[in-house]
């Protein structure tokens, strides 16, 4: 994903446009119905555009709102009829739209009215296998299909926080309420907000994401879709609203603008948070009453915690299962599987903001002081591996953590390539290919668990691999210990985000982990590291 927008021409984006045209009313999108009565849902072909069926205009698949999926819009003429005739009308055995037997069982082949069960199978079938009948606009707003935590809270906020798991609608709820802003339209707006700043982690995110992306600002939109003009960073609306893009990269580059309203996405995540939410503060100063949505999974940073606490803000939580629906078959049952019941899927699944144990050995907001976005040229490159006592699908598993060092002494967290239920050559050879990948110059592993096997199997997938093997004589918070003073010194960086890893290591107390896990990934890392480091030697003492 690119950093920043290309040009044909590499021309510099704009600076501050104060630009004062203003927004006329665009039509609302819509979401999910929550009554289930006659909504048209789980309409999936990726292929469709908007349809006509049963007198209603329907949109095609937008990411997290009314229907999954994608679509690229729909090309030719109409191959059969749409509207209330084409969706009410009962029809013969054989005669659906595609010569197969009619929708809704053999009730749907009787002469007769269809129920109102019947005429949703209908819509929804007709709009999968439809790829014409496609226009623009829908029937239903918003603000009428929107889960309630998607809308925004009633009362007197100056920002709206709305914390969610992963694929929880939070990219499609800050669309939905950024179109309805520059649009004017009631019950989010009275007036058209001209000046709208977006912000995201960096400049590729805010426009994969929050612009083109399947929940973005542009899928979202009806009628005219909003114009990117990428040279100047920023959507037009047809009416004349602006919407500028800003990465949390250049907080300074906020200065000099004026707003009425903002949106910004995965605040957790952004580089120079305090400085850009500041610096947004003080552009906020247009309209009657300029307001900020900030949509983000949660991670217990300061910036987060303070604006939770803030009394102008109203804050909204949001869980992944909520919005299962619209996310892929088997999606959650595999998340549950692998993350139910763990630190980290409360965290990004059930969007809980989870404090750090005050008994923690790492410090977790000095990790994210620290982080980097790419290591530096490296002297030295280990794969650490913990491997697992078994190999069943409830079996710990093998943490693979890869770290290099840097000429000036500095060790970096490259790579967790860890793999659950594994079985041996399965983790070998996902080790090797890490190895392999970063050109690294040794594989160090423990050997407590499986003795001898664990080099013979990491050598079946590579059999000149340099490998050392390493055995545990000591408790890992004993272990870990000479690591986490290294981290304290800030000579231990993260190249990236590792969020599995980071979770263990913000959980890791004098017991372990919470709830009696094994913390496999740190386990990986500090073999790795103290390879890095070299021995540790013990303190002696002396008599005189």
């Amino acid at each position: 994903m690119s950093d920043t927008f290309e040009t044909a021409d590499g021309a510099a984006p704009g600076g501050p446009a104060q630009d004062d045209r203003q927004a006329g009313v665009a039509d609302p999108s819509p979401g999910d119905r929550q009554d289930g009565s006659t909504a048209v849902e789980a309409a999936t072909d990726s292929s469709l555009g908007e349809a006509v069926t049963a007198g209603h205009t329907v949109r095609p698949p937008v990411g997290d709102g009314l229907f999954s999926g994608g679509t690229a819009g729909v090309q030719g003429d109409a191959k059969f009829a749409c509207g209330t005739a084409a969706a009410d009308a009962p029809r013969p055995p054989g005669d659906g739209p595609t010569g197969e037997a009619p929708l809704g069982g053999a009730a749907a082949a009787n002469d007769g009215p269809l129920t109102a069960a019947q005429h949703d199978v209908e819509r929804v079938e007709l709009i999968r296998r439809a790829s014409v009948c496609a226009l623009r606009g829908a029937m239903i707003p918003w603000h009428e299909v929107g889960r309630p935590a998607q809308l925004p809270p009633k009362g007197d906020w100056r920002q709206w926080l709305l914390i969610g798991g992963r694929g929880s609608g939070k990219t499609r709820a800050g669309a939905e309420w950024v179109n309805a802003l520059a649009a004017g339209t009631p019950p989010f707006a009275s007036r058209p907000h001209g000046r709208i700043a977006l912000i995201a982690e960096t400049l590729g995110d805010a426009r994969e994401v929050m612009v083109e992306g399947e929940s973005g600002l542009m899928r979202a939109a009806l009628g005219a879709r909003p114009v990117l003009e990428v040279t100047r960073r920023r959507l037009v609306y047809a009416n004349g609203a602006v919407a500028q893009i800003f990465s949390s990269e250049d907080p300074d580059a906020l200065r000099g603008y004026q707003f009425d309203a903002a949106w910004g996405d995965e605040l957790a995540k952004w580089v120079h948070g305090e400085a850009c939410f500041d610096n947004l503060q003080f552009a906020l100063r247009l309209g009657e009453r300029p307001r900020a949505l900030f949509t983000t999974t949660p991670r217990p940073i300061p910036l987060l915690k303070r604006l939770i606490t803030d009394a102008g803000t109203a804050t909204t939580h949001m869980r992944t299962a909520e919005n299962a629906v619209h996310l892929a078959p088997g999606f959650m049952a595999a998340m549950q599987a692998r993350y139910g019941g763990s630190r980290l899927g409360r965290q990004e699944l059930d969007g809980l903001l989870l404090e750090v144990r005050e008994d923690a050995l790492f410090d977790v907001a000095a990790i994210e002081r620290l982080r980097v976005r790419a290591a530096p040229a490296l002297r030295r490159i280990v794969v650490g591996v913990d491997p697992p006592a078994s190999s069943t699908t409830r079996s710990d598993a093998c943490g693979i953590v890869a770290a290099g060092l840097a000429a000036d002494g500095t060790i970096y967290i490259l790579a967790d390539a860890s793999v659950q239920g594994a079985k041996p050559h399965v983790w070998a050879s996902a080790a090797v290919t890490l190895f392999e990948r970063l050109e690294a110059d040794r594989i160090v592993a423990e050997v407590n668990q499986g003795g001898d096997m664990v080099e013979a199997v990491i050598r079946a997938s590579a059999p000149n691999v340099p490998f050392r093997a390493v055995r545990a004589s000591r408790g890992k918070w004993v272990r870990a210990e000479p690591v986490a003073a290294l981290y304290e010194q800030g000579r231990v960086r993260h190249a990236g985000r590792f969020a599995a890893l980071e979770d263990e290591m913000a959980d890791f107390g004098p017991d372990g982990l919470t709830g009696g896990r094994s913390p496999d990934r740190l386990d990986a890392l500090v073999w790795a590291v103290t390879a890095l480091m070299g021995p540790v030697r013990e303190p002696r003492v002396r008599g005189l």
